[in-house]
């Protein structure tokens, strides 16, 4: 069963999501600045083996609306949003799949609605506020604050991967993005980070962090093993903090992006944990 590409009116604005198979579903959360589009070598082996893939746009990205305005944009509105998808779709008993911004916003939704998660996929993100991830992370931020809305957000990709992106992968991660106001997401992702201790995120954000402590249900974590901005030690921290969580799984030759470097090694972990 097809039912994609839809839309979802969240308070006037539309959220564009890709909702693919039937079956136990599987929710994939983007971050910064893919989209759904990050999930498009994933979502055929799970729709293959029985399952039901919806991957949306998170606002600001993808085919969903854009806010012009950086204000606009803050961690609680992306929880909201992904709390309206759920219920205007439905999903119970769901696997989530989080990945860089998509892991604050899933894993909040997930201790805040712990009867609607059965499982949880975590790959190279983070949890809690205080201090920067990594000092290559502060550094991509100083980029795309001195970039402006001149940033290109497929080179922001390709900078994540080891292996590089083809012509049309480079292209389809730009499409997006036409227009410098349509960039307003991209530049407000990396502000709303809780890297200081006075950060209005790092509260909200260390109280998911320590709820996860709690969190017994099956747990699978994945990293690239070549990821600078958020590396390899912070999957043994998720897995040391998570109850559920068993050994991480690291890939050779992959990196932020483990979705584009080595995308089948990535499906046949996510299909045998979920086996």
């Amino acid at each position: 069963m097809c039912r994609s590409p839809s839309r979802l009116d969240l308070d006037g604005l539309r959220m564009h999501y890709v909702d693919e198979g039937a079956g136990p579903p599987v929710l994939l959360l983007h971050g910064e600045p893919t989209s759904s589009f990050l999930w498009r070598t994933l979502i055929p082996p799970l729709v293959g083996a029985g399952y039901r893939a919806v991957a949306p746009d998170l606002i600001g990205f993808g085919r969903s609306d854009k806010p012009a305005d950086i204000g606009w944009y803050s961690y609680d509105r992306h929880v909201a949003s992904i709390e309206q998808l759920v219920d205007g779709l439905g999903l119970r008993s769901m696997t989530l799949v989080v990945h860089d911004w998509g892991g604050p916003i899933g894993l909040r939704f997930t201790v805040e609605h712990e009867d609607l998660v059965d499982r949880l996929v975590i790959l190279d993100t983070g949890i809690g506020g205080g201090r920067p991830p990594s000092e290559a992370w502060l550094r991509f931020r100083d980029v795309v604050r001195r970039t402006g809305n001149a940033i290109d957000p497929a080179r922001l990709v390709e900078a994540g991967t080891v292996g590089g992106l083809t012509d049309d992968v480079r292209s389809a991660y730009a499409e997006p993005f036409p227009t410098p106001e349509s960039k307003a997401g991209v530049l407000a992702f990396p502000e709303l980070v809780p890297a200081e201790p006075d950060h209005p995120n790092t509260a909200p954000m260390n109280r998911v962090r320590d709820a996860l402590r709690s969190w017994t249900k099956p747990t699978l974590v994945v990293w690239g093993a070549s990821d600078t901005a958020l590396p390899p030690a912070l999957a043994d921290g998720f897995a040391e903090l998570i109850p559920g969580a068993g050994e991480p799984v690291v890939l050779e030759g992959a990196g932020h992006f483990l979705q584009e470097d080595r995308p089948d090694e990535l499906a046949a972990a996510i299909l045998r944990f979920l086996a």
